[in-house]
Protein backbone atom coordinates (compact mmCIF):
# COMPACT_ATOMS: atom_id res chain seq x y z
CA UNK A 1 0.00 0.00 0.00
CA UNK A 2 1.47 3.38 -0.92
CA UNK A 3 2.35 5.75 1.85
CA UNK A 4 0.89 9.55 2.13
CA UNK A 5 4.46 11.00 1.33
CA UNK A 6 4.61 9.22 -2.49
CA UNK A 7 2.28 11.13 -3.40
CA UNK A 8 4.31 14.49 -3.23
CA UNK A 9 7.75 12.89 -3.89
CA UNK A 10 11.07 12.55 -2.43
CA UNK A 11 13.24 15.25 -2.40
CA UNK A 12 16.85 16.30 -0.58
CA UNK A 13 17.41 19.44 0.68
CA UNK A 14 21.68 21.09 1.23
CA UNK A 15 21.94 23.66 2.91
CA UNK A 16 24.82 25.81 2.41
CA UNK A 17 25.49 28.26 5.53
CA UNK A 18 27.94 31.23 3.96
CA UNK A 19 27.37 34.64 1.92
CA UNK A 20 29.75 37.03 0.83
CA UNK A 21 27.33 39.42 2.57
CA UNK A 22 24.47 39.38 5.08
CA UNK A 23 21.65 41.40 2.99
CA UNK A 24 19.67 43.43 5.66
CA UNK A 25 16.35 42.19 4.37
CA UNK A 26 17.35 38.10 4.74
CA UNK A 27 16.12 35.99 7.46
CA UNK A 28 17.63 33.29 6.31
CA UNK A 29 20.67 30.93 8.30
CA UNK A 30 23.32 32.64 6.42
CA UNK A 31 26.75 33.98 7.72
CA UNK A 32 29.86 35.63 6.26
CA UNK A 33 32.85 33.85 6.86
CA UNK A 34 36.77 34.06 5.48
CA UNK A 35 37.84 31.23 6.59
CA UNK A 36 35.83 28.01 5.16
CA UNK A 37 37.43 24.66 5.26
CA UNK A 38 35.47 22.97 2.47
CA UNK A 39 36.78 19.78 2.93
CA UNK A 40 35.66 19.80 6.04
CA UNK A 41 32.26 20.78 5.17
CA UNK A 42 32.48 17.64 2.48
CA UNK A 43 32.76 14.92 4.79
CA UNK A 44 30.16 16.44 7.31
CA UNK A 45 27.53 16.21 3.85
CA UNK A 46 28.56 13.26 2.83
CA UNK A 47 28.52 11.43 6.22
CA UNK A 48 24.90 13.25 6.68
CA UNK A 49 23.37 11.35 2.74
CA UNK A 50 24.86 8.10 3.72
CA UNK A 51 23.37 8.01 7.65
CA UNK A 52 19.88 9.16 5.53
CA UNK A 53 20.41 6.40 2.90
CA UNK A 54 20.65 3.74 5.76
CA UNK A 55 17.51 5.51 7.19
CA UNK A 56 15.54 5.45 3.83
CA UNK A 57 16.98 3.32 1.59
CA UNK A 58 15.67 2.64 -1.62
CA UNK A 59 13.52 5.30 -2.29
CA UNK A 60 13.47 7.03 -5.96
CA UNK A 61 14.65 10.74 -5.75
CA UNK A 62 13.08 13.19 -7.74
CA UNK A 63 15.31 16.11 -7.00
CA UNK A 64 17.98 18.08 -5.20
CA UNK A 65 18.37 21.39 -4.12
CA UNK A 66 21.29 23.11 -3.44
CA UNK A 67 19.85 26.17 -0.76
CA UNK A 68 22.03 28.55 1.34
CA UNK A 69 23.39 30.94 1.80
CA UNK A 70 25.23 31.00 -1.47
CA UNK A 71 25.91 27.62 -2.47
CA UNK A 72 27.92 28.71 -5.77
CA UNK A 73 30.27 29.82 -3.19
CA UNK A 74 30.80 26.07 -3.54
CA UNK A 75 33.83 24.18 -4.92
CA UNK A 76 32.44 22.26 -7.91
CA UNK A 77 34.69 19.72 -6.77
CA UNK A 78 32.70 19.75 -3.64
CA UNK A 79 29.55 20.01 -5.34
CA UNK A 80 30.35 16.78 -7.79
CA UNK A 81 31.56 14.87 -4.97
CA UNK A 82 28.19 15.15 -3.24
CA UNK A 83 26.37 14.62 -6.14
CA UNK A 84 28.33 11.52 -6.70
CA UNK A 85 27.47 10.17 -3.34
CA UNK A 86 23.88 11.00 -3.61
CA UNK A 87 23.90 8.90 -6.72
CA UNK A 88 25.26 5.74 -5.10
CA UNK A 89 22.83 6.39 -1.86
CA UNK A 90 19.52 6.21 -4.23
CA UNK A 91 18.11 5.81 -7.49
CA UNK A 92 16.90 8.65 -9.43
CA UNK A 93 13.63 9.46 -11.19
CA UNK A 94 14.41 9.96 -14.99
CA UNK A 95 13.57 13.61 -14.68
CA UNK A 96 15.84 13.98 -11.80
CA UNK A 97 16.33 18.09 -11.24
CA UNK A 98 19.24 19.34 -9.27
CA UNK A 99 19.25 22.78 -8.45
CA UNK A 100 21.63 25.37 -7.08
CA UNK A 101 21.44 28.69 -5.78
CA UNK A 102 23.48 31.50 -6.92
CA UNK A 103 24.25 35.25 -6.45
CA UNK A 104 25.91 37.04 -9.63
CA UNK A 105 28.48 39.11 -7.58
CA UNK A 106 29.58 34.33 -6.76
CA UNK A 107 29.70 33.60 -10.95
CA UNK A 108 32.27 32.81 -12.93
CA UNK A 109 32.18 30.92 -16.21
CA UNK A 110 34.56 28.03 -14.66
CA UNK A 111 32.87 27.32 -11.45
CA UNK A 112 29.21 27.31 -13.51
CA UNK A 113 31.32 24.64 -16.12
CA UNK A 114 32.28 22.58 -13.09
CA UNK A 115 28.42 22.45 -11.69
CA UNK A 116 27.08 21.54 -15.01
CA UNK A 117 29.71 18.60 -15.23
CA UNK A 118 29.05 17.58 -11.75
CA UNK A 119 25.14 17.29 -12.58
CA UNK A 120 23.18 20.67 -11.69
CA UNK A 121 20.70 20.44 -14.01
CA UNK A 122 19.03 24.26 -12.99
CA UNK A 123 20.28 27.12 -11.19
CA UNK A 124 18.50 29.66 -9.83
CA UNK A 125 19.60 33.37 -9.26
CA UNK A 126 19.27 35.90 -6.60
CA UNK A 127 19.54 39.09 -8.82
CA UNK A 128 16.76 40.58 -7.04
CA UNK A 129 16.29 44.15 -9.10
CA UNK A 130 16.44 45.26 -12.05
CA UNK A 131 18.31 48.99 -11.44
CA UNK A 132 21.58 49.82 -9.02
CA UNK A 133 20.08 51.81 -6.57
CA UNK A 134 17.45 49.71 -5.54
CA UNK A 135 20.14 46.92 -5.21
CA UNK A 136 22.35 48.94 -3.11
CA UNK A 137 19.71 49.44 -0.60
CA UNK A 138 18.89 46.01 -0.63
CA UNK A 139 22.48 45.80 0.54
CA UNK A 140 23.34 43.43 -2.67
CA UNK A 141 27.02 43.67 -3.90
CA UNK A 142 26.13 43.10 -7.46
CA UNK A 143 25.15 45.87 -10.33
CA UNK A 144 22.37 45.09 -12.71
CA UNK A 145 25.54 44.74 -15.37
CA UNK A 146 27.12 42.05 -13.23
CA UNK A 147 23.74 40.73 -12.73
CA UNK A 148 23.05 40.54 -16.43
CA UNK A 149 26.51 39.17 -17.40
CA UNK A 150 26.38 36.30 -14.57
CA UNK A 151 22.71 35.41 -16.32
CA UNK A 152 24.19 34.88 -19.45
CA UNK A 153 26.57 32.46 -17.93
CA UNK A 154 23.79 30.80 -16.70
CA UNK A 155 22.00 30.36 -19.27
CA UNK A 156 24.91 28.64 -21.61
CA UNK A 157 25.45 26.41 -19.11
CA UNK A 158 22.34 25.73 -18.21
CA UNK A 159 18.65 24.39 -19.82
CA UNK A 160 17.13 25.91 -17.04
CA UNK A 161 17.43 29.42 -15.32
CA UNK A 162 15.11 30.79 -12.70
CA UNK A 163 15.87 34.12 -11.30
CA UNK A 164 14.17 36.44 -7.75
CA UNK A 165 12.82 39.56 -7.75
CA UNK A 166 11.86 41.52 -5.10
CA UNK A 167 8.91 44.20 -5.29
CA UNK A 168 7.36 46.63 -2.88
CA UNK A 169 10.79 48.31 -2.66
CA UNK A 170 11.14 51.70 -0.98
CA UNK A 171 9.59 54.25 -3.35
CA UNK A 172 8.94 52.45 -5.99
CA UNK A 173 5.76 52.88 -7.96
CA UNK A 174 3.35 50.43 -9.95
CA UNK A 175 4.34 51.93 -13.29
CA UNK A 176 7.82 51.55 -12.42
CA UNK A 177 7.43 47.88 -11.35
CA UNK A 178 5.37 47.13 -14.90
CA UNK A 179 8.43 48.39 -17.03
CA UNK A 180 10.65 46.27 -14.75
CA UNK A 181 9.10 43.20 -14.68
CA UNK A 182 8.33 43.22 -18.34
CA UNK A 183 12.13 43.83 -18.96
CA UNK A 184 12.73 40.74 -16.23
CA UNK A 185 10.25 38.80 -18.89
CA UNK A 186 12.29 39.45 -22.21
CA UNK A 187 15.33 37.94 -19.82
CA UNK A 188 14.00 35.33 -18.25
CA UNK A 189 13.96 31.55 -20.12
CA UNK A 190 10.96 29.80 -18.12
CA UNK A 191 10.80 30.72 -14.57
CA UNK A 192 10.52 33.77 -12.04
CA UNK A 193 10.25 33.64 -8.56
CA UNK A 194 8.98 37.41 -7.19
CA UNK A 195 8.31 37.93 -3.98
CA UNK A 196 7.01 41.32 -2.48
CA UNK A 197 9.44 42.57 0.38
CA UNK A 198 8.52 41.39 3.92
CA UNK A 199 10.20 43.02 7.05
CA UNK A 200 11.07 40.00 8.54
CA UNK A 201 11.88 39.98 12.91
CA UNK A 202 15.58 39.86 13.61
CA UNK A 203 16.69 40.98 10.23
CA UNK A 204 18.62 44.69 9.78
CA UNK A 205 15.69 46.24 7.66
CA UNK A 206 13.40 45.15 10.98
CA UNK A 207 15.87 47.45 13.20
CA UNK A 208 15.80 50.13 10.86
CA UNK A 209 11.84 49.88 10.72
CA UNK A 210 11.47 50.17 14.29
CA UNK A 211 13.80 53.57 14.21
CA UNK A 212 11.92 54.91 11.48
CA UNK A 213 13.63 54.23 8.65
CA UNK A 214 12.96 52.68 5.07
CA UNK A 215 11.26 55.30 4.11
CA UNK A 216 8.88 55.05 0.78
CA UNK A 217 7.50 51.77 1.37
CA UNK A 218 4.72 51.53 -0.72
CA UNK A 219 1.28 51.24 1.64
CA UNK A 220 -0.72 48.13 1.18
CA UNK A 221 -3.13 49.40 -1.69
CA UNK A 222 0.18 50.36 -4.03
CA UNK A 223 1.36 46.98 -3.22
CA UNK A 224 -2.07 45.08 -4.00
CA UNK A 225 -1.55 46.87 -7.13
CA UNK A 226 2.10 45.79 -7.99
CA UNK A 227 0.91 41.99 -6.97
CA UNK A 228 -1.80 42.31 -9.26
CA UNK A 229 0.13 43.97 -12.08
CA UNK A 230 2.50 41.11 -11.44
CA UNK A 231 -0.26 38.64 -12.12
CA UNK A 232 -1.37 40.38 -15.52
CA UNK A 233 1.90 40.91 -17.14
CA UNK A 234 3.37 37.16 -16.33
CA UNK A 235 0.02 35.43 -17.36
CA UNK A 236 0.04 37.82 -20.93
CA UNK A 237 3.05 35.63 -21.84
CA UNK A 238 2.65 32.75 -20.98
CA UNK A 239 4.13 32.41 -16.99
CA UNK A 240 1.14 32.34 -14.73
CA UNK A 241 1.88 31.77 -10.85
CA UNK A 242 1.90 27.96 -10.21
CA UNK A 243 2.46 29.03 -6.46
CA UNK A 244 1.74 32.19 -4.81
CA UNK A 245 5.08 33.77 -5.60
CA UNK A 246 6.63 31.64 -7.84
CA UNK A 247 5.73 31.75 -12.50
CA UNK A 248 6.40 29.59 -14.91
CA UNK A 249 5.87 28.19 -18.39
CA UNK A 250 3.87 24.47 -18.44
CA UNK A 251 6.89 21.67 -17.27
CA UNK A 252 8.83 24.67 -16.22
CA UNK A 253 7.84 24.61 -12.64
CA UNK A 254 10.38 23.70 -9.59
CA UNK A 255 10.25 20.17 -8.98
CA UNK A 256 11.95 20.18 -6.01
CA UNK A 257 9.89 23.00 -4.17
CA UNK A 258 6.64 21.12 -5.91
CA UNK A 259 7.80 18.40 -3.03
CA UNK A 260 7.15 20.48 -0.60
CA UNK A 261 3.81 21.89 -2.05
CA UNK A 262 2.57 18.73 -2.89
CA UNK A 263 3.67 17.34 0.96
CA UNK A 264 6.07 14.78 -0.29
CA UNK A 265 9.03 13.20 2.03
CA UNK A 266 12.39 15.73 2.09
CA UNK A 267 15.51 15.03 3.56
CA UNK A 268 17.16 18.02 4.63
CA UNK A 269 21.16 18.40 5.48
CA UNK A 270 22.98 21.52 6.90
CA UNK A 271 22.93 23.97 9.27
CA UNK A 272 19.61 24.58 10.33
CA UNK A 273 17.63 22.53 7.68
CA UNK A 274 14.39 21.47 8.26
CA UNK A 275 13.07 17.29 7.03
CA UNK A 276 9.74 15.66 6.58
CA UNK A 277 10.71 11.80 6.75
CA UNK A 278 8.50 8.86 6.88
CA UNK A 279 10.07 5.73 8.92
CA UNK A 280 7.39 2.92 8.92
CA UNK A 281 4.24 4.72 8.26
CA UNK A 282 4.82 7.85 10.84
CA UNK A 283 6.17 11.24 9.74
CA UNK A 284 8.49 12.98 11.24
CA UNK A 285 9.78 16.73 11.26
CA UNK A 286 13.68 16.82 11.53
CA UNK A 287 15.49 19.86 11.90
CA UNK A 288 19.21 20.52 12.16
CA UNK A 289 21.36 22.38 14.12
CA UNK A 290 21.48 26.47 12.92
CA UNK A 291 24.96 27.63 14.04
CA UNK A 292 27.59 26.09 11.53
CA UNK A 293 30.23 25.12 14.27
CA UNK A 294 27.67 23.25 16.13
CA UNK A 295 26.38 21.75 13.45
CA UNK A 296 29.68 20.29 12.05
CA UNK A 297 30.35 19.09 15.73
CA UNK A 298 26.90 17.58 16.05
CA UNK A 299 27.66 15.55 12.97
CA UNK A 300 31.33 14.35 13.94
CA UNK A 301 28.81 12.94 17.08
CA UNK A 302 26.35 11.62 15.34
CA UNK A 303 23.91 14.20 16.73
CA UNK A 304 23.42 16.47 13.76
CA UNK A 305 19.28 16.43 14.39
CA UNK A 306 18.05 19.17 17.15
CA UNK A 307 14.68 18.03 16.25
CA UNK A 308 13.39 14.12 15.24
CA UNK A 309 9.64 14.43 16.20
CA UNK A 310 6.66 13.00 15.06
CA UNK A 311 4.36 14.76 13.47
CA UNK A 312 0.49 13.39 14.45
CA UNK A 313 -2.02 13.04 11.90
CA UNK A 314 -3.51 16.44 12.32
CA UNK A 315 -0.86 17.90 12.45
CA UNK A 316 0.26 16.35 9.13
CA UNK A 317 -3.45 17.66 7.73
CA UNK A 318 -2.89 21.06 8.65
CA UNK A 319 1.08 21.38 6.86
CA UNK A 320 -0.65 19.83 3.66
CA UNK A 321 -3.31 22.23 3.70
CA UNK A 322 -0.80 25.13 4.45
CA UNK A 323 1.89 23.84 1.96
CA UNK A 324 -1.05 22.45 -0.35
CA UNK A 325 -3.29 25.93 -0.86
CA UNK A 326 -0.12 27.61 -1.91
CA UNK A 327 0.04 26.01 -5.47
CA UNK A 328 -2.99 26.41 -8.31
CA UNK A 329 -4.37 22.89 -8.21
CA UNK A 330 -4.80 23.19 -4.45
CA UNK A 331 -4.86 20.20 -2.28
CA UNK A 332 -6.56 16.65 -3.13
CA UNK A 333 -9.75 16.71 -0.44
CA UNK A 334 -9.93 12.70 -0.01
CA UNK A 335 -6.15 12.65 0.99
CA UNK A 336 -7.09 15.66 3.41
CA UNK A 337 -9.43 13.96 4.72
CA UNK A 338 -7.51 10.74 5.29
CA UNK A 339 -4.98 12.78 7.48
CA UNK A 340 -7.42 14.63 9.19
CA UNK A 341 -9.60 11.83 10.41
CA UNK A 342 -12.56 14.28 9.31
CA UNK A 343 -13.15 16.42 6.34
CA UNK A 344 -12.72 20.73 6.75
CA UNK A 345 -15.96 22.17 7.55
CA UNK A 346 -18.57 22.09 5.31
CA UNK A 347 -19.97 25.85 6.92
CA UNK A 348 -16.41 27.75 6.45
CA UNK A 349 -16.24 26.08 3.15
CA UNK A 350 -19.28 27.33 1.77
CA UNK A 351 -18.85 30.97 3.44
CA UNK A 352 -15.16 30.73 1.81
CA UNK A 353 -16.90 29.96 -1.69
CA UNK A 354 -19.90 32.41 -1.47
CA UNK A 355 -17.43 35.35 -1.25
CA UNK A 356 -15.14 33.70 -4.11
CA UNK A 357 -12.30 32.74 -2.18
CA UNK A 358 -12.27 29.22 -3.19
CA UNK A 359 -13.36 26.67 -5.38
CA UNK A 360 -13.48 22.95 -5.26
CA UNK A 361 -14.98 20.06 -6.50
CA UNK A 362 -15.60 16.11 -5.67
CA UNK A 363 -11.65 15.68 -5.71
CA UNK A 364 -9.85 19.19 -5.13
CA UNK A 365 -9.90 22.30 -3.21
CA UNK A 366 -8.11 25.55 -4.48
CA UNK A 367 -8.13 28.93 -3.46
CA UNK A 368 -9.17 31.26 -6.98
CA UNK A 369 -7.10 34.32 -7.82
CA UNK A 370 -9.05 36.35 -5.74
CA UNK A 371 -8.32 34.63 -2.79
CA UNK A 372 -4.91 34.04 -3.48
CA UNK A 373 -3.77 37.49 -2.08
CA UNK A 374 -5.62 36.54 1.70
CA UNK A 375 -4.55 32.88 1.68
CA UNK A 376 -3.03 33.44 5.19
CA UNK A 377 -6.72 34.48 6.33
CA UNK A 378 -8.22 31.43 4.21
CA UNK A 379 -6.07 29.24 6.25
CA UNK A 380 -6.74 30.56 9.70
CA UNK A 381 -10.47 30.51 9.05
CA UNK A 382 -9.87 26.38 7.80
CA UNK A 383 -7.61 25.86 10.53
CA UNK A 384 -9.27 27.44 13.00
CA UNK A 385 -12.43 25.03 14.81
Amino acid sequence: MAEDWQQGGFGLYLHWPFCEAKCPYCDFNSHVSRDIDQSRWLRAYLHEIDRYARMLPGRVLNAVFFGGGTPSLMDPEVVAAILERVRQSWPQANDLEVTLEANPGSVEAGRFRGYAEAGVSRVSMGIQALNDADLRRLGRIHTVAEARQAYDIARKNFDRVSFDLIYARQDQTVASWRSELREALEMAVDHLSLYQLTIEQGTAFADRYARGGLKGLPQDDAAADMYEATQEICASVGMSAYEVSNHAKPGAESRHNLIYWRYGDYVGIGPGAHGRVTLNGQRFATEAWSNPDRWLAAVDAGQAEKLHEAIDPEDQAAEYLMMGLRVRNGIDVVRYESLAGAPLSAEKLSELRDLGMIQSDAQRLWVTEQGRPVLNAILRDLLVD
